[in-house]
């Protein structure tokens, strides 16, 4: 299998681990927000929908953390610190101010607070965004590269 063929295969095994593990960290954003903002029309956290999005992705956070260490990074995370981890939430802080940033300009630029205009602005447009810059941060920062442990991620995908 020459290089090229290996890396992708190694990015496509991967990106596919890492979105199932997102897919999950989305339904649990989505449920927790929706339980803390809408939750019988108006939930506790209805007129602060920021922070009921903070507290949604925290603990989505914690899901994904694990996911992405136990199964997507699993070749990269024999070596786990705190500094890594601390590199992980640092990431996870930029993610959700893109995250509030696309669901801020919904709420207070176009005016729009129906449950569908947040889950669309909020959780899929932010969740979008912020899923492509983790993938990459984390592959970079958090869980780093080890030769020996890509090389036997590859193997176990031939």
């Amino acid at each position: 299998m020459s290089n090229v063929t290996g890396w992708f295969l190694g990015h496509l095994r991967r990106g596919g681990s890492f979105l199932v593990v997102g897919g999950l960290g989305f339904l649990v954003d989505a449920a927790v927000y929706n339980a803390l903002v809408f939750w019988g029309g108006h939930g506790p956290l209805f007129a602060l929908p920021l922070v009921g999005k903070i507290i949604a992705i925290a603990v989505a956070s914690v899901v994904t953390y694990f996911g992405s260490r136990l199964w997507t990074f699993r070749d990269r995370a024999g070596s786990q610190t705190l500094r890594s981890f601390l590199v992980f939430a640092l990431i996870n802080v930029v993610a959700i101010l893109l995250q509030l940033g696309c669901l801020g300009v919904s709420r207070y630029v176009l005016h729009l607070d129906s449950p569908l205009a947040d889950n669309v602005s909020g959780t899929l447009i932010g969740q979008a965004v912020a899923t492509v810059f983790r993938y990459f941060a984390y592959g970079r920062f958090v869980f780093k590269d080890d030769r020996q442990g890509a090389e036997e991620a590859i193997a176990e995908i031939s």
